[in-house]
């Protein structure tokens, strides 16, 4: 009975070996360890330190092309700038050219037309001269409205001679030796003068005496 019944039973089954999947499937054996691998170039790129770019290397010697145009600007509104300055004060100094020269003009055109008014203030004085008293109330409001305009005039009677201002026609000896240094003295007015505006439009003609 128990020799049949060990016939009978099967044999236990073996337990499998290890095997490399790899070589499973190939059916050849893996490569050996001192097999030589091509590294990969996109691997080989990323992790090599030595060919990232330093600091200060290509780029920073090109340097950043927008602070190269900015400096470029800056240097123009620098230029500008000054241009704009040295134009703003030579209008200034033309402006006040102009304003000077016209102011003169003008000065001068009033000057000339008082100018051409004094002959009648000669005739209206020669006529009060004369007796004629009606004639006075004319040549004072003539006087009244050129004296605000810038009118002076010149009646230096008892005044020191001036040879600016008065034309001297008549001379006249000193009566005390002593008046001598004092000097020259208006003692008679022929006729009036006249300025306009600082001006001197016709000196007045004077008797002096010393």
């Amino acid at each position: 009975m128990s020799g049949s019944a060990t016939e009978g039973t099967p044999p236990p089954a073996e337990e499998p070996e290890d095997v490399d999947p790899l070589t499973e499937v190939s059916g050849s054996p893996p490569p050996a360890s001192d097999t030589k691998v091509t590294p990969d170039p996109g691997v080989s790129a990323l992790g090599s330190d030595d060919d990232d770019p330093l600091p200060g290397g290509d780029e920073a010697e090109a340097g950043d092309p927008v602070l190269d145009v900015m400096a470029v600007l800056e240097g123009e509104r620098d230029g500008y700038l000054v241009d704009l300055q040295r134009v703003t004060a030579e209008f200034a100094n033309f402006r006040k050219q102009v304003e000077k020269r016209s102011a003169t003009v003008s000065a001068r055109a009033r000057g000339d037309l008082v100018e051409k008014i004094l002959p009648v203030l000669d005739a209206c004085d020669l006529a009060v001269e004369h007796g004629a008293d009606d004639v006075i109330p004319i040549r004072t409001s003539l006087v009244q409205v050129l004296e605000p305009a810038g009118l002076e005039v010149l009646d230096p009677l008892g005044e020191p001679f001036d040879p600016t201002r008065h034309e001297a026609v008549l001379h006249e000896p000193a009566d005390d030796p002593d008046d001598v240094d004092v000097g020259q003295m208006v003692v008679g007015v022929l006729r009036r003068g006249y300025v306009w505006d600082g001006r001197v439009l016709r000196p007045a003609m004077v008797r002096v005496r010393g």
